[in-house]
């Protein structure tokens, strides 16, 4: 699988509709940011991995990485998983307004991670 159009080909119908309005939302919400596919699911990529998504056999899962979710944390302690994890119910409607609020602060935080690298002249590919 090397594209995220793949990876979401390979669900039902209804988990498919569902990933690919997760895709679009953040394609929206950070249209600079390039798509991939990294260790297996769709991840965008800003100044360095800005978030991925996934589905499951009961769950959603989203992964902003642990700082997206500490910087929220009260308020994504229903979905929280894992130190980078955020799991939503596959019967449950997407909470879109936190989507948009973790991604937003790690575009924030990877844009800023960039200007840090260039005035130290530190570059590290992570």
């Amino acid at each position: 699988m090397n594209t995220i159009d793949e990876y979401i080909e390979t669900f039902e119908p209804e988990i498919q509709k569902v990933l690919t309005e997760m895709r679009n939302f953040i394609k929206n919400e950070v249209p600079e940011a390039t798509e991939k596919i990294s260790y297996g699911i769709p991840t965008f990529y800003l100044n360095g991995n800005l978030a991925s998504f996934a589905a499951f056999k009961n769950h959603y899962s989203f992964f902003p990485s642990p700082s997206g979710i500490d910087a929220f944390e009260k308020e994504l302690a229903p979905y929280r998983s894992g130190k980078g994890t955020l799991r939503f119910a596959i019967d449950k409607p997407v909470p879109w307004n936190i989507i948009k609020k973790v991604v937003q602060f790690r575009v924030n935080e990877n844009l800023n991670k960039g200007k840090n690298r260039k005035k130290t002249g530190f570059k590290q590919d992570i």
